[in-house]
């Protein structure tokens, strides 16, 4: 089976983009370019949670219905989140209405301020598990990683909730902790270069 799908543009991508015509412009600008800002990283962690056990086409429709219920993912204001909250969350058609994944939001909003003031920034925090090239699968072969283990147990270890490996690696690939695009996606030599650009937080 090819690993490309040809686009509109008739230039090959990774294959999965074909699947729903919202995933082109995800995969073509945001999929796998570095992040260094702590509300993206913050929501993008939150929607893997969420998507556990749902796909990402379901998450991505859904997207700026998440954003408006959790106030942008501010993770500050989120952390003063109480039962009202949870309450009124669960009555909202426009996320996934899960009782467990919203609490866990609520939960990982203060667990991300601890984070922020003994670290200095989550972008700090999660580059420190950028994996080295040699450790990397071959694009897309795999679903999980011994740097996405760790990352898993350490967040587990702080408190954190929803951030099982697999997850995790969802969240890597995503946030350009991981290029992940097939080599002949004509995207990822765009992430190469922002890859090559980006100056990794805290160093």
């Amino acid at each position: 089976m090819s690993t490309v799908f040809t686009g509109p543009d008739g230039r090959p991508r990774c294959r999965w983009c074909g699947a729903a015509p919202e995933f082109l412009a995800y995969h073509d600008r945001e999929w796998g370019f570095p992040v260094a800002d702590d509300a993206r990283l913050f929501e993008k962690l939150c929607l893997e949670g969420f998507q556990s056990g749902l796909s990402w086409r379901t998450i991505l429709a859904k997207r700026e219905n998440f954003r408006a219920a959790f106030h942008g993912f501010d993770f500050e204001r989120v952390a003063g989140f109480g039962e009202a909250d949870v309450e009124r969350l669960l009555q909202d058609p426009g996320i996934v209405r899960h009782r467990g994944k919203i609490e866990a939001v609520i939960n990982n909003a203060a667990r991300a301020c601890e984070m922020v003031a003994r670290e200095g920034s989550l972008a700090a925090f999660f580059w420190r598990y950028e994996p080295a090239s040699a450790d990397l699968a071959a694009p897309q072969t795999a679903s999980t990683s011994a740097t996405s283990e760790r990352l898993s147990k350490d967040l587990k270890r702080l408190g954190w909730r929803f951030v099982g490996p697999t997850t995790v690696y969802a969240f890597m690939q995503a946030m350009g902790l991981i290029d992940d695009h097939v080599d002949a996606c004509v995207i990822r030599g765009e992430v190469e270069a922002a890859r090559r650009a980006f100056v990794r937080p805290g160093r």
